[in-house]
């Protein structure tokens, strides 16, 4: 089968196996790897790869283990080829450990507390696709807290009067007049999809503008989403 890169999911769970095993590599009869090669291979990253028996198995699971031990800055010998990915999901390990085990641990939580489906593409055309038609789609849907929702946007306009972009400071008010007033987006900073079912809180939830609310959930380099706080530092970088 074709190579199919780890995505950072996948990396962060394989991470948390090697961290508490010490940071030693793990052998592909290990039960824990024979687990995790199950789970990934259940989860609808990568369309149809779990077809062929090589995807995501014991075996290559190990060999996984085996790049992210020699990923380390305190690994002596030569390190393999595990990619750029690989080694960032080490660093962040190696900087906040806690951080990244409770993550993998509410990511774990969060895909043990529901069945996780993929939406399979639609056929389209080289110059037109029909469209608008009504379709019937059954998909799972995360419970959200609406009551939360508008007591969040109370307190931020209790406190300063505004509702603005907590990234970019976008102000729909400032922008769209009386068409935008009162109206913002409430992000959780850590996705619903990795915490599981939870208690929130309003520190919990962000204030975002749509833009910024999508660049948070877009997937891309591996990444399936980012904090408000990430994402801050990314435009920094690229500005």
């Amino acid at each position: 089968m074709a190579r199919i890169d780890w995505t950072r999911d996948e990396l962060l769970l394989a991470c948390a196996l090697v961290a508490e095993n010490g940071w030693r590599e793990l052998r592909t009869a290990d039960q824990q790897v024979q687990d995790l090669s199950r789970l990934l291979r259940q989860l609808p990253l990568h369309d149809g790869a779990a077809a062929d028996p090589k995807f995501r198995s014991p075996g290559s699971v190990s060999l996984k283990t085996g790049n992210i031990v020699t990923a380390r800055a305190e690994y002596g010998g030569a390190p393999m080829k595990g990619g750029r990915l690989t080694s960032e999901v080490v660093a962040d390990f190696t900087d906040r450990p806690a951080e990244m085990l409770a993550a993998a641990r509410a990511l774990r939580a969060g895909l043990a507390s529901t069945e996780t489906i993929g939406i399979p593409a639609q056929e389209g055309e080289a110059d037109a696709a029909r469209e608008g038609r009504l379709l019937t789609r059954w998909a799972l849907h995360r419970e959200r807290s609406r009551p939360l929702r508008d007591r969040k946007i109370r307190a931020a306009l209790a406190e300063g009067g505004t509702l603005h972009c907590e990234v970019c400071s976008f102000d729909f008010t400032a922008a769209y007049g009386e068409l935008g007033d009162g109206y913002i987006e409430v992000h959780h900073r850590l996705p619903l999809h990795i915490s599981g079912v939870t208690d929130t809180r309003i520190k919990d939830l962000a204030l975002l503008c749509a833009n910024c609310h999508r660049m948070c959930h877009r997937s891309f380099l591996g990444e399936s989403w980012r904090t408000p706080a990430d994402l801050r530092r990314q435009m920094r970088t690229s500005g």
